[in-house]
Formats: structure tokens, C-alpha cells, sequence
């Protein structure tokens, strides 16, 4: 079994917990886009945008493609693509548990 650092850990799972960025990794799942089409696409405003893609890069979910004058944001690999449908099953099974949950009504900042 891998054993991975706890405190790496947790900076990880820390780049899935707000709700921008989950709007931004559901919006580049199936294909890469620049700023200004994740910006369009989640109707949000570009510097915020901007700090959530940073996060998320920083956390190694996701990654960047220079071409030209534009960078095109994709999700890291398959595997994040997986933990993203995973995600989707559990909650499945959970959701009225998670949504009746008062413990914890909104996500960090990076």
C-alpha cells in the first residue's frame, strides 16, 4: 500500500473544496480550455477564476498548455478525471447525509 504524507494529503484534497474550482474541473473534464472559456462557460469574473486555476495547478490537479498568447487548462491525467466520476458515485450513495450536513457550509481559500 502507498503511504503518502498526511499534510500533502490534505493540501490536495484542499484543491476540491470549494466550489469554483469543482465548477472549473467539471468544466475542463472532457476538454481543455483557456481562462476566458472557463470564465464564459461557469459565468464567473477572470481574476477569480484566475487565483482557483493557480490553486488548482499548485495542488497538482490540473495543468497548463502555452500556445501562443493563450494557456489551455486540462486536468492533470486520467486519474484525476476517475477521482472526479468517483466522486460522483460516493456521493451518490451519501448525498442526503452531505446535504443535511451543517458542519461544514463552504470551502477555504487558497
Amino acid at each position: 500500500m502507498l503511504k503518502v504524507d498526511i499534510d500533502t494529503k490534505v493540501k490536495f484534497l484542499h484543491g476540491f473544496s470549494h466550489k469554483t474550482r469543482i465548477q472549473i474541473l467539471e468544466c475542463i473534464k472532457d476538454d481543455e480550455k483557456t481562462v476566458s472559456q472557463i470564465v464564459m462557460d461557469i459565468e464567473g469574473n477572470q481574476s477569480n477564476i484566475s487565483q482557483h486555476l493557480a490553486c488548482l495547478k499548485g495542488c497538482g490537479i490540473i495543468v497548463g498548455r502555452q500556445e501562443g498568447k493563450y494557456i489551455y487548462y486540462s486536468l492533470r491525467n486520467q486519474q484525476v478525471r476517475d477521482l472526479l466520476s468517483m466522486f460522483d458515485e460516493v456521493l451518490v450513495d451519501v448525498e442526503n447525509d452531505v446535504a443535511s450536513c451543517d458542519k461544514h457550509l463552504g470551502g477555504g481559500d487558497c
